[in-house]
């Protein structure tokens, strides 16, 4: 997994990531064209291409698709305490720290990590929402501010509330179909820059390109 190294967020974007000089990034990979908030917290996961966090994201042990909004204050699986223990407290983990042994409990942290969220291409997720631990968010779906997401989400779904639930669908079953099958997510820079002006228009683009 690549290392993504701190520097100034900055306009314009590049196909380097641009990431805050606030944001704490550990054991992560961002793709081009990305941009990283301020104060951010990054943990083991994967960023595609063109997506964007504003400030105070925390995301942990994800794989995030390419061009999807977070907006400020997302926690993106946030962790676990053992609940099967007679303790929550983190000294049966951490336990290096608190002088009980030598070595933390690795697998503690293996499970942690073994409950991954995948979110799809296309994905905005609103101010102050949660995705919890092992979710899968489907490709072109809105979670709406302040929902807290236990289930996965169907593509272009849209949630709110909490725990969340299905407010709508933003386009007919037809359109989301063949909007999958176009997956212009996957469209190289140059193809991208061609047909850029048709993204606006969504029966059009599905006439010409569906």
């Amino acid at each position: 997994m690549k290392f993504i190294h701190q520097t100034t967020s900055s306009l314009p974007l590049s196909t380097e990531p641009a990431i805050a000089a606030s944001s704490h990034i550990l054991n992560s990979y961002a793709g081009a064209w990305t941009s990283i908030g301020p104060h951010n917290k990054i943990i083991e996961s994967r960023i595609g291409d063109y997506t964007y966090t504003m400030d105070d994201v925390t995301i942990n042990y994800a794989e995030i698709g390419k061009f999807t909004s977070i907006a400020s204050h997302v926690c993106i699986n946030p962790v676990d305490h053992p609940m099967d223990r007679v303790t929550q407290h983190h000294m049966t983990y951490r336990r290096a720290a608190f002088g009980f042994a030598e070595r933390d409990d690795d697998s503690f942290f293996e499970w942690r990590r073994g409950n991954r969220v995948t979110i799809g291409h296309d994905v905005w997720i609103g101010h102050g929402a949660i995705v919890m631990k092992g979710v899968h968010i489907g490709t072109g779906a809105v979670i709406g501010s302040g929902a807290i997401v236990t289930k996965d989400v169907e593509p272009y779904s849209v949630v709110v509330g909490v725990p969340s639930r299905p407010l709508k669908k933003r386009f007919s079953q037809e359109t989301i179909d063949r909007l999958l099958a176009i997956a212009w997510w996957d469209w190289p820079r140059d193809l991208l820059e061609t047909r850029f002006h048709e993204l606006n228009d969504v029966a059009a683009f599905i006439k010409q390109y569906g």
